[in-house]
């Protein structure tokens, strides 16, 4: 989940007081859009999708958030099959479309941009969650570690997930494209493939989770196909760019372990994903929430490779995101946690003033408490 561990993280593990720095408050043109400074809202899953349909609450929710230069939404499925978490939106319906122009209207009325996060589950899923008719799939029959929140059951383990044949890999793909295109139907200026976190996307390119003998396993080559096929299919469907990627070199959620190769192993995968052309690379560094911190020099090395946008997350503060972007090697950043209990973070950072508290115990409940009414 985009905001998973967010259970396990200190709630007090960003400043109260933060330092207000110009760089971070400066606009910037990154492809066609003109964004009024260099705030990302990170995506974060919420679970207010009551029915897997986007609301008046969650475009609430946006809007009052909309200060940010760009806002990424929480992760959204392309299919039933990806919805493996209790009560999160997919973007594969009319209705499903219709409730996320709610939300893209009220984002644009403030004049702030917005890209879709379209996540697919793959095996961090259980079957209580999905719509009847869906099925648990990955790139291999391999059953993720640890529990998932059920609304029927509570927790439970993972379900067990199905190999994909090479006909549900290509509709998959396929899945990716379409909702790309209903993305921009319901308006929004762009989408983000998430490829980190343990979902399908970096269920495919990890050899944690995929142990396939054809095209799509084995060397890393192979499996990097079914991530770049994936962003060939979307940025076809609506556009180079208007598509971003997000990964998280040296995660470990979704039951994902640390393997030897694994920087060289992501340097090959960002080289091919620049060969694309698309907007921007988000890289997500999860060490404040346990897992191992990402290397200065995969950032480095990602800067090398990728000449277009880099997104940088991990537990900035303003003094430290001015950092970053001085470097060179970012040119947004991304802040997730500060968003959830100050909707009006981008003034306050300006403004050097303190900032609320999250009540971590309404991440993911289904309500306004804990969403809207900070």
């Amino acid at each position: 989940m985009n905001g998973n561990d967010l259970l396990r993280s200190n709630p007090n593990n960003f400043s109260n007081h933060l330092i207000v720095s110009n760089p971070l408050f400066s606009p910037i043109r990154v492809g066609g859009l003109s964004l009024p400074n260099r705030i990302v809202m990170a995506p974060m899953t919420r679970c207010r999708a009551l029915g897997n349909v986007p609301n008046l609450l969650m475009a609430e929710y946006y809007a009052q958030r909309s200060g940010a230069g760009l806002i990424i939404t929480e992760g959204t499925s392309p299919s039933p099959n990806g919805l493996g978490y209790a009560r999160i939106p997919g973007l594969y319906s009319a209705e499903q479309m219709a409730g996320w122009k709610l939300v893209t209207d009220a984002v644009h009325a403030r004049s702030s941009k917005i890209f879709v996060q379209l996540m697919h589950t793959g095996r961090v899923s259980h079957l209580s969650n999905m719509p009847a008719g869906a099925k648990v799939m990955a790139p291999s029959a391999i059953t993720a570690a640890g529990e998932i929140w059920t609304d029927a059951q509570g927790q439970q383990p993972h379900s067990a997930p199905e190999e994909m044949t090479a006909d549900e890999i290509s509709t998959a793909i396929q899945e990716f494209a379409q909702a790309a295109r209903n993305a921009l139907a319901a308006g929004f200026d762009g989408v983000e493939l998430h490829g980190a976190n343990g979902y399908l996307l970096e269920q495919f390119f990890r050899p944690t989770s995929n142990h396939r003998g054809d095209a799509y396993g084995g060397s890393v080559e192979n499996r990097a196909r079914f991530v770049l096929e994936t962003i060939e299919a979307v940025k076809n469907a609506i556009g180079t760019d208007k598509v971003g990627i997000r990964l998280s070199p040296f995660g470990v959620n979704g039951d994902m372990a640390l393997y030897p190769e694994m920087e060289q192993d992501y340097f090959y995968l960002i080289e091919k994903i620049a060969e694309t052309g698309i907007l921007y690379l988000h890289l997500a560094d999860h060490s404040s929430m346990g897992a191992p911190a990402i290397p200065d020099s995969l950032f480095e090395g990602a800067r090398a490779r990728f000449k277009g946008c880099i997104v940088r997350c991990g537990n900035y503060n303003a003094a430290t995101a001015e950092a970053v972007l001085q470097s060179g090697q970012a040119d947004l950043v991304a802040l997730g946690r500060p968003f959830i209990s100050n909707p009006d973070l981008v003034e306050r950072l300006q403004n050097g003033s303190e900032l609320r508290q999250p009540d971590f115990s309404t991440l993911y409940t289904a309500d306004e408490k804990g969403y809207t009414d900070y």
